[in-house]
C-alpha cells in the first residue's frame, strides 16, 4: 500500500487509516471482537494508522485498541497510533473545550493508560479553545513531545490561518478535517496550506457517513443514531435528495469495477500525496472495499467523470447543525 508522511520530517504510514470512532457504537452497535477483526484485517492489508479519541465512547474505543495490543504484542510496533484530547463537559453535561496544559496532559495520561502504551505517535487537540492563543497550545503540545508522551502533534478542524500560527511555534504533523466528495471546503485553503507546510491532511468521513457507499444507511436507522439524526444532510428532504444524487456515482463505480466506497477513497487520495483518509467501519467486508480504493490509481479522465457526476456543492444540507458547528473553525 502507498505511504504518506506524517509531518515534514516524520514517519511514514499507510495512505489509508482506521477511523476508530466506529469502535464505540457511533454508527450502530458493535463489539470488541468485531473491532479486533477490523484490526486483524488492517494488519493483513498493510493499513497501519489508527485514529481514535478519548471521547469516542468515553474511552471505549481506546480501551478496545489497548486490549487488542495487549493480546497481540507485536502489533504496537506495526501501528501508528493517534488519539485526541481537549473536549470535556461541565457538571451539568454542557460540552466545552479545554486546551490548558493540565487538561491536555491529564487526558493524554488517561488515554495512554487505556491504550496500554507509554507514548502515542500523534496527539491532536480535538477542538480548539477559542479564547486561548493557539501559539500557547502548540507550546503545551510540544512539551508533551519533550516529555516522551507523544511523538508528534496535530489539530482537528482548525482553519489554515490557525495552522500557520501553530506551526510557527512547533511543527504540526497532521490536521484532521472532514473531507470528501460531499465536503469540499478544505480546498479553500486547508489542502494547500497542509501541502505547503508538510502537514498530513487526515480526512475523516471520506465516504460521507455512508452516502458514498453501495449501501447507504437506511432511512429508518438514522433516527437511532444521535449524531446523524441531528445532521442536516441526513434529515428529510435532504437525505432523499442526496441518495438520488449519489446513485450515478454508485453506477460509475460499478462500471469501473470498484465498490463505491473504494472509489470515494481513491478520489480523496488523488487530491494530494499528503492525504490520509480515515474511514470508520464495523464490517470486515466493507473494510476490504476501502482497501481496494486505497490501492487504486485514478486517471485524469476518471476524476473528470467523477466531477461531472458530483460537482462541487452538490450535497443538500450542511454537514453540521448549529450545535454541531460549535468548535470547528469556519474559514470560508
Amino acid at each position: 500500500m502507498k505511504q504518506v508522511q506524517i509531518g515534514r520530517n516524520g514517519p511514514k504510514t499507510s495512505c489509508l487509516g482506521i477511523g476508530a470512532m466506529s469502535f464505540a457504537d457511533f454508527y450502530g452497535p458493535t463489539t470488541e471482537e468485531n473491532s479486533y477483526a477490523i484490526l486483524d484485517a488492517a494488519l493483513e492489508a498493510g493499513v497501519t494508522h489508527i485514529d481514535t479519541s478519548n471521547v469516542y465512547g468515553m474511552g471505549r474505543s481506546e480501551t478496545a485498541i489497548g486490549t487488542y495490543l495487549k493480546a497481540n504484542p507485536g502489533a504496537r510496533d506495526q501501528f501508528h497510533i493517534a488519539t485526541k484530547g481537549g473536549i470535556t463537559a461541565d457538571a451539568d453535561g454542557t460540552r466545552r473545550f479545554d486546551n490548558s496544559p493540565e487538561h491536555l496532559e491529564a487526558m493524554l495520561d488517561a488515554s495512554l493508560e487505556r491504550l496500554g502504551i507509554d507514548c502515542v505517535d500523534l496527539y491532536y487537540v480535538h477542538r480548539r479553545e477559542a479564547e486561548r492563543p493557539i501559539e500557547e497550545v502548540a507550546q503545551t503540545m510540544a512539551a508533551l513531545v519533550t516529555k516522551g508522551k507523544c511523538k508528534s502533534i496535530g489539530f482537528s478542524e482548525i482553519a489554515p490561518s490557525s495552522l500557520r500560527r501553530a506551526n510557527a511555534v512547533y511543527p504540526v504533523a497532521a490536521v484532521q478535517s472532514e473531507y470528501s466528495l460531499a465536503t469540499r471546503f478544505p480546498e479553500l485553503g486547508l489542502v494547500q496550506t497542509c501541502k505547503e507546510l508538510g502537514t498530513a491532511l487526515v480526512a475523516f468521513s471520506p465516504v460521507c457517513r455512508s452516502l458514498l457507499t453501495d449501501t447507504p444507511l437506511a432511512a429508518e436507522i438514522i433516527p437511532t443514531l444521535p449524531f446523524l439524526k441531528a445532521a442536516p444532510r441526513f434529515a428529510e428532504p435532504n437525505f432523499s435528495a442526496n441518495l438520488a444524487l449519489t446513485e450515478p456515482f454508485r453506477k460509475l463505480a460499478a462500471e469501473m469495477e470498484l465498490p463505491a466506497a473504494g472509489l470515494a477513497i481513491a478520489w480523496v487520495l488523488a487530491q494530494g500525496a499528503h492525504m490520509l483518509p480515515i474511514p470508520g467501519t464495523r464490517s470486515v467486508a466493507h473494510f476490504a472495499e476501502l482497501v481496494k480504493g486505497a490501492n487504486t490509481e485514478l486517471s485524469a479522465d476518471d476524476l473528470a467523470r467523477i466531477d461531472a457526476i458530483l460537482p462541487v456543492g452538490w450535497a443538500h444540507g450542511d454537514r453540521y447543525n448549529d450545535e454541531q458547528w460549535i468548535g470547528p473553525e469556519r474559514y470560508c
